[in-house]
């Protein structure tokens, strides 16, 4: 019929002016679409290779892998018994203090309790070497008013008084942490409120973003179906805080530094016998230089 054929060319000409599937892979193309997908839910560095093997689910403001495509109950269980498993927790949201040790501790001391376990001043635990556990409560409200559980590191000392802890939190506890934190140390958010945009991290890649935005411009000229090429950029931030909310927070009285540093510090586990020989031989050594 003729509805039928003025259809048929309709769609010939919308077909026409989608550009090619080279055209759509372009990298600079797959980054701003990829910038673009996740300005709800956060991608984790390895969100691509779950995506083709994990059905994926939105949580707490990020799209993770939830279950495998196939059978690889039993892979991952002999990788974790004989081998090596990896498993991306950069989901997990870090909290970082900074200042001096004995302020830190004093204030630290009102929101846990020994009697739950090993907590921030153990001696194993602020020289840096071992990691903590234990369950955080409201400030003096012990054994009530629990907020749940964490998992600490300290830097290791350098020789001065002021010293820097990591806190990690599961997101959907982090917004009762974060504002249990800031009301112990007294933060408030800083005079100049930093906000998160999606920025290039070094001159270097601000060069290739030049360099690439020339090229998709010349490539337009020899194509007119194509679109303007877009600067690649990286986003910061995470999926429970939004980019243009403050992540630092600053104590005037005593200079206490509560800074959030979701997705700016990424978190893999090991599991199996195996953990150890793939670490050494992943990473070198830095040559450390004693003055």
């Amino acid at each position: 019929s003729q509805k039928q054929a003025e259809k048929a060319v309709h769609q010939k000409k919308e077909r026409s002016k989608t550009k090619c599937r080279k055209a759509r892979r372009r990298h600079i193309n797959l980054v701003a679409e990829f910038n673009h997908r996740q300005r709800k839910n956060i991608w984790l560095e390895t969100h691509i290779w779950h995506a083709k093997r994990f059905h994926m689910v939105k949580k707490w403001g990020y799209c993770l892998g939830n279950s495998p495509t196939e059978k690889s109950y039993r892979a991952c269980y002999r990788a974790m018994t004989k081998h090596c498993l990896l498993q991306d927790l950069s989901y997990y949201c870090c909290l970082e203090l900074r200042g001096e040790e004995n302020e830190l501790l004093k204030q630290l001391a009102r929101i846990c309790n020994i009697d739950t376990g090993l907590t921030f001043q153990e001696p194993c635990f602020l020289s840096g070497r071992f990691e903590g556990s234990l369950n955080l409560y409201r400030a003096d409200r012990y054994p009530e008013d629990m907020l749940g559980p964490v998992t600490f590191i300290w830097k290791p000392r350098d020789g001065s008084e002021n010293r820097q802890l990591w806190i990690w939190v599961h997101p959907a506890l982090k917004q009762d942490i974060l504002r249990e934190l800031k009301a112990i140390f007294q933060c408030s958010e800083p005079e100049e409120i930093c906000i998160t945009e999606p920025v290039t991290t070094s001159i270097q890649e601000d060069k290739q973003v030049e360099v690439v935005i020339s090229l998709g411009n010349k490539r337009k000229k020899e194509d007119k179906e194509g679109e303007k090429a877009v600067p690649v950029k990286k986003i910061i931030g995470d999926g429970t805080r939004g980019p243009f909310q403050s992540y630092s927070w600053i104590a005037p009285t005593t200079g206490i530094t509560i800074s959030d540093r979701s997705m700016e510090v990424l978190r893999y586990r090991l599991i199996g016998p195996l953990s150890h020989s793939v670490l050494t031989d992943t990473l070198k050594a830095a040559s450390v230089q004693t003055v």
